[in-house]
């Protein structure tokens, strides 16, 4: 299987500090690839670099066979960060609308992204009256509207309840299915067993890239929280 994303020996400096310390990792095509780790271990470094939007110190990272940011892939790639990116001022169904022209799409895309995310009933509600878990859904919607081929989602489910973020999850792995490839970064442990593959990310460092059950294998757990502290634990015994 070929890689969607290719991230080769990638280091990212920022304020001074070291960010990403030569990091390489693939993103398989068609495939819902968790990146995961604690806040503040790089996770939202790597992605900006991915769609081309964090200067590197040095490496590569390639996306659909194009260098990161090259402007081709402006309406191949979707990305959806931390903060919610849509207009207060509009409801949830115009922001779509407005986010499908710019990807040269129909009101039919947009109104069916909306009620991919779960926001149907709420699509001719203004944006800037919805709760923090509805504005996120919102943004969500805008990144999907254009089905692109690779979809960067930073910590998509936060502030999402139980039932929604399952939902979600089906929604992410029924795209994979039908070739979209997803790269999904979350701090919580508990979601990596959702994901076809793990990138699991410390202090700027890689310390997996692996199916779950191999990471489960590697370290002699069912509990994937439990693996990642293993490798851990590993790798720190390796750098004393």
């Amino acid at each position: 299987m070929d890689d969607a994303v290719s991230v080769r020996e990638l280091v990212v400096d920022r304020g001074g500090r070291r960010v990403l310390h030569g990091i390489s990792c693939g993103v398989p095509r068609g495939t819902v690839t968790g990146l995961l780790g604690p806040s503040g271990s790089g996770k939202t470094t790597l992605m900006r670099a991915v769609v081309g939007v964090q200067t590197v110190g040095s490496g590569a990272v390639d996306v659909l066979g194009r260098p990161a940011g090259s402007a081709d892939l402006r309406r191949r790639v979707g990305y959806l960060t931390q903060a919610p990116s849509v207009y207060a001022d509009l409801t949830v169904r115009e922001n779509a609308r407005y986010f499908a022209v710019l990807q040269g799409r129909g009101r039919a895309e947009a109104d069916r992204a909306v009620a991919d995310v779960g926001l149907a009933t709420a699509a001719d509600q203004l944006v800037g009256t919805l709760s923090g878990g509805q504005r996120s859904r919102a943004s969500l919607a805008c990144a999907l509207v254009g089905e692109p081929e690779l979809v960067v989602l930073d910590e998509p489910t936060v502030g999402q309840d139980p039932v929604l973020r399952a939902d979600l999850w089906a929604r992410f792995h029924a795209m994979a299915a039908n070739g979209t490839t997803l790269l999904v970064s979350s701090h919580v442990m508990d979601e990596a067993a959702r994901c076809d593959r793990l990138l699991l990310i410390r202090e700027g460092r890689l310390v997996a890239d692996d199916t779950p059950a191999a990471v489960r294998a590697a370290t002699g757990t069912d509990d994937l929280e439990e693996a990642f502290l293993r490798l851990i634990r590993d790798a720190e015994g390796e750098t004393r």
